[in-house]
């Protein structure tokens, strides 16, 4: 059972994204909302040149068992960091992520390109991303929670259905109607999904 849960967000940054569900989540574990150096109102920092910098900012929270509950992108660092850390993560909750695969050829639209000409802030090695970690995910034996919406065209139900045959531990959930936001719209309904995940006989 986590001592603390670290909430990421996606590319946008919005360290509120998650509250809603941290409110509906009766968990008496910490909880903290994380941002991303250079997107939404984070200050950008000459430290951070990539995702691996920002699995780096997640391992230094880890002082102690904890939940990571990320959301797009930020599903991509929770995977890194529990690559990295898979002692010290007791459990995961991925949503409308690639989690490391290469969505491309599960149908998934690119939004990269679209994002950052509306985000002209954003930092210079945003969509730059290549790795892919499937191999390595069939290595991450760490219990995961994975929601999908089926109306989301960045992140389709197959990203999902694929992540859930490479991680060993794995457990999806399908929304009706959840786009691309959807953990944060339908957070009365994803709540007690992530507190049953969280609970200590799951």
């Amino acid at each position: 059972m986590p001592d603390k849960i670290l909430f990421l967000p996606g590319a946008s940054g919005n360290t509120q994204f998650w509250q809603p569900v941290a409110q509906a989540l009766p968990h008496p574990a910490e909880k903290i909302h994380m941002g991303w150096p250079g997107f939404g109102d984070t200050p950008p920092r000459p430290d951070v040149h990539g995702l691996a910098d920002l699995a780096g900012l997640v391992k230094r929270e880890l002082n102690g068992p904890t939940a990571l509950v990320a959301q797009s992108m930020g599903g991509v660092v929770a995977v890194l960091a529990a690559l990295q850390n898979p002692q010290q993560i007791t459990h995961l909750v991925l949503t409308a992520t690639s989690g490391g695969v290469d969505t491309a050829r599960l149908g998934a639209q690119d939004w990269r390109a679209e994002f950052a000409r509306n985000n002209p802030g954003l930092p210079d090695w945003f969509g730059s991303w290549q790795t892919d970690l499937s191999a390595r995910l069939t290595t991450l034996a760490i219990p995961t929670l994975l929601l999908w919406g089926d109306a989301d065209p960045i992140s389709p139900v197959a990203v999902g259905e694929h992540l859930a045959r490479l991680l060993p531990r794995a457990e999806l959930h399908v929304f009706t109607g959840g786009d691309h936001g959807f953990a944060n719209s339908m957070a009365a309904d994803i709540a007690p999904l992530i507190a049953r995940h969280l609970a200590p006989t799951a």
